[in-house]
């Protein structure tokens, strides 16, 4: 399994985080079990494009680096499914552009797959907070919110329903099966943080792959910048909400028993013990104690208002978001592929994947 090639893919879409690029590139091209090559993909920016062009062009050993622009609508699902169609690794990556992996992030990612069932493996995603230290009322059950693990995923390597988008691999053939991420969900640009389209995807995989598993490794780790505007409640009461609707749009399309099936476990057992772990600290006269657990309350009261309110858009309006083959993304673009895997030079077949079931999210 460690002759296994892995493409990395970096989704970008700013100049203003042109340091957190220039470090995500170097923590992939620094790791101990190397990356057969690095996309990032630009989107819909040509300054930026251009930039980073001329910034990898004959970059010096450590790994191939290549740039090209997103050949799909504005968003971060579509950037994926980019770089998705022009990697060439058995396994494919991901990594926020404001994130930095740790050394052997690769190396446990591969490990993984030595089982020949494992369709995705995650890892665990540390924030690294802009004022130098956790906001004394953030719970940690909500870290999610600022795109990291979240107080109550278990520990080790353990089988989930769906891996979070900001670090995780896939197979290539879970591509092959399920399609690739749906467009419309996502981030796209809009000031609406919305996301789940890894959740959306993994359910559509283990739908076509029902042997499928799906991994989270939390010695995968990676470092993941929260900017200072992110620390405030402001943009977690926004960010909760937007999830709500997004899981609105999951349940929709893949139902409510499996869309929302890890979220009940969330909500009956992990929440209230965040609350009542706050209880306790403000009893104990502990800084941010009744912050967290009115924060727990304020998130879980805000979120079921998002989810009504993105139910009721849902059957009114129906689909939202769509699902295409990674093939179709290629030809689209014109990407011209180098062999898939870079042992045997074969190219694996491509397949059409039907319409997602009537919604979209995760």
């Amino acid at each position: 399994m460690s002759g296994l090639g892995i493409s990395v893919v970096i989704c970008v879409y700013t100049e203003d985080r042109w340091e957190d690029i220039l470090a995500a590139v170097a923590s992939v091209r620094a790791q101990s079990r190397p990356a057969l090559e690095t996309l990032l993909v630009v989107d819909h920016n040509p300054a930026l494009l251009e930039r980073l062009a001329k910034e990898y062009t004959g970059y010096p050993d450590g790994g191939e680096v290549r740039v090209l622009a997103n050949a799909g609508p504005r968003g971060l699902s579509a950037g994926r499914n980019t770089g998705i169609a022009a990697s060439r690794g058995e396994i494919v990556a991901f990594l926020d552009d404001d994130a930095v992996a740790e050394r052997d992030w690769l190396r446990h990612f591969a490990e993984g797959y030595a089982d020949p069932r494992v369709m995705a493996v995650g890892g665990r995603t540390v924030p690294v907070w802009a004022s130098g230290r956790r906001p004394a009322w953030f719970p940690e059950e909500f870290d999610w919110v600022v795109g990291c693990t979240y107080r109550g995923l278990p520990p080790g390597r353990v089988r989930v329903r769906n891996v979070l988008g900001g670090n995780a691999s896939f197979r290539r053939t879970a591509f092959d099966a399920a399609g690739g991420f749906a467009t419309g969900i996502g981030r796209d640009g809009d000031k609406r943080p919305l996301g789940c389209e890894e959740t959306e995807l993994c359910i559509r995989l283990t739908r076509a792959r029902p042997d499928a598993v799906l991994l989270i490794d939390d010695r995968a780790v990676i470092h993941h910048r929260v900017p200072e505007a992110r620390e405030h409640f402001r943009y977690f009461r926004t960010r909760v909400y937007a999830e709500g609707l997004s899981k609105a749009l999951v349940a929709r399309s893949v139902g409510a028993q499996k869309g929302l099936e890890s979220e009940r476990r969330y909500t009956t057992r992990v929440l209230p013990s965040g609350v009542a772990r706050g209880l306790r600290d403000a009893l104990l006269a502990r800084p941010g104690g009744a912050g967290r657990a009115g924060a727990i309350v304020a998130g879980v009261l805000t979120a079921a208002g998002g989810y009504a309110v993105g139910s009721v858009r849902a059957r009114r309006s129906g689909t939202a978001f769509s699902v295409s083959s990674v093939s179709s993304v290629s030809s689209v673009a014109g990407i011209a592929h180098a062999p898939r895997d870079g042992r045997t030079g074969q190219t694996p077949q491509t397949g059409e994947t039907g319409q997602d079931e009537g919604g979209r999210s995760t």
